[in-house]
């Protein structure tokens, strides 16, 4: 799968999620590495998430994490907290924030 169509799934699984209660600044960016290999970010502000194939670098937290994994995150079918006690998920910036990711996710 290259980097352009894995994009494409997460963004649209992220834009179904209601942030619209969510009261604070978040920015996260996703590093997906091996196939499909590159860099987006979600941020959270003022009510609105956005979703863009960049580097943030003023973000709250950055994931690392391949592909694969980074499909069942955004789907609800691996536990991100599971995910990265076992490694397939690397979390580099604020955990307390990284856990708010849950919240749309």
């Amino acid at each position: 799968m290259s980097y352009e169509e894995v994009f494409a799934k997460v963004k649209e699984i992220f834009m179904k999620a209601d942030v619209s209660r969510v009261e604070e600044h978040l920015a996260f960016q996703f590093n997906i590495t091996g196939e499909g290999e590159g860099a987006f970010y979600a941020e959270v502000k003022d009510g609105i998430l956005r979703v863009e194939p960049y580097e943030y670098y003023d973000r709250d937290a950055m994931f690392i994490c391949s592909a694969d994994t980074l499909m069942k995150l955004a789907s609800g079918k691996l536990d991100p907290v599971f995910a990265f006690t076992t490694g397939k998920l690397k979390v580099e910036g604020s955990l307390e924030k990284a856990l708010m990711l849950q919240k749309f996710v």
